[in-house]
C-alpha cells in the first residue's frame, strides 16, 4: 500500500510539473500491470488530447491572423498609395477596392464568431423542420450566379436548428456556385432512416485524397478549386460542425463530375404528422 502511495505521489508531482512547464512531457508508466499503471496511461492519454487541442488552437490562431492580415495589408497599401499621389487617385475606384477588402474582413470575422459559438457549445434552438421546405425557401430567396436545379422529396422532417441548418445549406451553395462551370444541383430525400441533402456542382471536382482537407479550417485547394478567392476557408468546416451538432455527417462522395457534398441527418421520430 505504501509503495502504491509513493507511485501516486510521484505521478502527481510529475503531472504538476508538466502542466506548469511542458505539456509535451508524459508521466512515467510503471512496468507492472496494476491500477497505478492504468492511471498513468489514462493521464498520458489525456495529455495527448490536450496537446493536440493546444496545437490545433495555435494553428487556428496563426491561420486566422494570416487571413485577417491579408485584407488589412491590401487596404493599407491602397491608402498609402492614395496619400502619396492624391492628385492621381480615382477616389471612387479606390473606395470600391477598399470596400471589397472590408467585405472580406467582415466575412472572416463573421465566420470566426460562428465557429466560436459552435466550439463553445452555445445551445441551439431545436424544432421539427421540414428540410425540403427549408431548402426550397433558401433557394427561392437566393441570388444565383449559376442555374440551380432542385429535386425535393416532400415530407422529409428532421429535428434541428432552423438558422444553423440554413447556414449549412448557404455555405454548401456558396461553395458549389464558386466552383461550378454551368450549374448546381440540389436534392432532398429520405433514405434508410435519414434525411439526405446533396449539393453537386459540375466543376473540376476534388481528388479523393483531398476530400477531408476541405473540412479543415482555412484550407484552400490549388488549381481550379482555388480559382475564386471569395471564400474564407471556414464555410465547409462550419457546415460540417453544424451537421455534427445535429447528429449527422457531411462529407464528399463520388460523382461523375464535380464535387458532390452529401449531408445525412437522422429523421424526426414522427414523419406522419403535419408540420
Amino acid at each position: 500500500m505504501k509503495a502504491a502511495l509513493v507511485q501516486v505521489k510521484a505521478i502527481r508531482h510529475e503531472l504538476e510539473e508538466i502542466t506548469a512547464t511542458d505539456i509535451g512531457r508524459r508521466v512515467p508508466v510503471p512496468a507492472a500491470r496494476s491500477e497505478i499503471r492504468q492511471l498513468a496511461e489514462t493521464i498520458n492519454q489525456t495529455l495527448d488530447r490536450l496537446e493536440a487541442a493546444a496545437e490545433q488552437q495555435r494553428r487556428f490562431a496563426s491561420d486566422a491572423s494570416h487571413d485577417l492580415r491579408s485584407p488589412l495589408t491590401a487596404m493599407r497599401a491602397q491608402v498609402e498609395e492614395a496619400l502619396r499621389y492624391p492628385d492621381d487617385v480615382d477616389w471612387k475606384t479606390k473606395a470600391h477596392a477598399m470596400l471589397a477588402s472590408l467585405d472580406r474582413l467582415q466575412a472572416i470575422v463573421s465566420d470566426l464568431l460562428i465557429l466560436a459559438k459552435l466550439d463553445s457549445g452555445v445551445p441551439a434552438h431545436y424544432e421539427r423542420i421540414d428540410l425540403g421546405a427549408l431548402v426550397c425557401s433558401e433557394l427561392d430567396r437566393r441570388r444565383r450566379n449559376v442555374p440551380i436545379d432542385r429535386e425535393v422529396q416532400p415530407g422529409v422532417a428532421v429535428t434541428g436548428d432552423r438558422l444553423r441548418l440554413a447556414r449549412l445549406l448557404t455555405n454548401l451553395l456558396d461553395n458549389a456556385e464558386r466552383h461550378a462551370d454551368s450549374k448546381v444541383s440540389v436534392s432532398v430525400a429520405r433514405e434508410d432512416g435519414t434525411a439526405v441533402v446533396e449539393v453537386l456542382d459540375d466543376g473540376a471536382g476534388i481528388a479523393p485524397e483531398q476530400r477531408e482537407l476541405v473540412f479543415q479550417r482555412f484550407t484552400r485547394l490549388d488549381a481550379s478549386r482555388n480559382r475564386d478567392a471569395g471564400g474564407t476557408g471556414l464555410g465547409l468546416p462550419i457546415a460540417r460542425e453544424i451537421a455534427r451538432t445535429h447528429g449527422g455527417i457531411l462529407r464528399l462522395e463520388d460523382s461523375v463530375r464535380g464535387a458532390r457534398f452529401v449531408l445525412r441527418i437522422p429523421l424526426h421520430p414522427d414523419q406522419d404528422g403535419d408540420l
